[in-house]
């Protein structure tokens, strides 16, 4: 079992900055890979950006954005977003799984979700 919180949602205006945790505490935190996606309302989860061991990767809408980082010490990924824009408004959710795909039925561990709010 992995267990993840994360924090560090609020609201910000658009070209703002913020940094989203996710800690992770049960099983082996480095073995797995580290997935974030989004949910607006009345639309569709989406995926945010993976990493594993190697580079991260993003979604087209957040490549140059947003950056996604690991500390297995503080078994914490992170997900800082600069330049937000009004369309970033979501929940963002973290998630572990075997592999870093963008795909959330990949994934079998999940948090509870921060809240972001971009105003314009």
């Amino acid at each position: 079992q992995v267990q993840l919180v994360e924090s560090g949602g609020g609201l910000v205006q658009a070209g703002g900055s913020l940094r989203l945790s996710c800690a992770a505490s049960g099983r082996t935190f480095s073995g797995y890979a580290m997935g974030w996606f989004r949910q607006a309302p009345g639309k569709e989860r989406e995926f945010v950006g993976a990493i594993v061991w190697a580079a991260p990767y993003y979604a087209d809408s957040v490549k140059g954005r947003f950056t996604i980082s690991r500390d297995n010490a503080k078994n914490t990924v992170y997900l800082q977003m600069n330049s937000l824009k009004p369309e970033d408004t979501a929940v963002y959710y973290c998630a572990a799984g075997p592999r870093p795909t963008g795909n959330g039925r990949d994934y079998g561990y999940w948090g509870q979700g921060t809240q972001v709010t971009v105003s314009s």
